[in-house]
């Protein structure tokens, strides 16, 4: 049995659904443990009490399109915009620098130069599903959960004919992106210049 088959039984054994607003502890609580070592979201926010908390507004504004996925335990968990949709509402959206300067006092503009370079470089067409977070909580690394239930989400996505886009902010996880037809489109830089976010485009497969 291949690696990936493995993963998929153990997605189907560990039940992968769509999450609902009750998820939002669970979810928040294992993206959090999963960028705590990121190479751009721990720059941003050192303390962890700073990334739970944005976090938790992106993911309690994705929940209302049910296109945020996990596994029972949040093993795992995927969180997606679909096409056409906006990540944050305009009240949500005018949260955001306050939020900010209140999570990282002097260093908030640097956050916020951050965010807004993610938003400049997001494609506006084609539609396209964009995949917002992915993560695996660090007791279950290793086991392949987080690209298996990508792949399980692009099943869907394939099903539909349309496209898929996400920023890799961990140059490590781009060949992962590449094994599920990722490919490399762009890239931006960190306000200070130490790291590179790759922008990656995946066109639909026919199944």
């Amino acid at each position: 049995m291949s690696r990936t088959e493995h993963a998929d039984d153990q997605l189907a054994d560990l039940g992968v659904r769509r999450a609902t607003s009750e998820d939002l502890r669970g979810l928040t609580a294992t993206l959090t443990a999963a960028f705590a070592n990121d190479p751009v979201w721990s720059w941003a926010f050192p303390d962890q009490h700073g990334l739970a908390a944005w976090w938790r507004l992106l993911i309690g504004s994705a929940l209302r399109y049910r296109w945020v996925w996990t596994i029972d335990d949040y093993a795992a968990v995927s969180v997606w915009i679909p096409p056409g949709a906006v990540e944050l509402t305009e009240d949500e959206a005018a949260q955001v620098e306050p939020m900010l300067n209140d999570l990282a006092g002097a260093r908030a503009g640097e956050i916020i130069e951050m965010v807004e370079r993610f938003d400049v470089t997001h494609p506006a067409e084609p539609a396209h599903y964009y995949l917002s977070l992915l993560g695996t909580h660090p007791s279950h690394r290793g086991k392949g959960l987080g690209m298996a239930l990508l792949a399980h989400n692009l099943v869907t996505i394939d099903a539909e004919g349309m496209p898929a886009y996400l920023e890799s902010t961990n140059g490590a996880n781009d060949k992962r992106y590449e094994s599920q037809g990722f490919r490399r489109v762009g890239s931006f830089l960190r306000p200070d210049k130490q790291v590179t976010i790759s922008t990656m485009w995946r066109d639909p497969r026919k199944r």
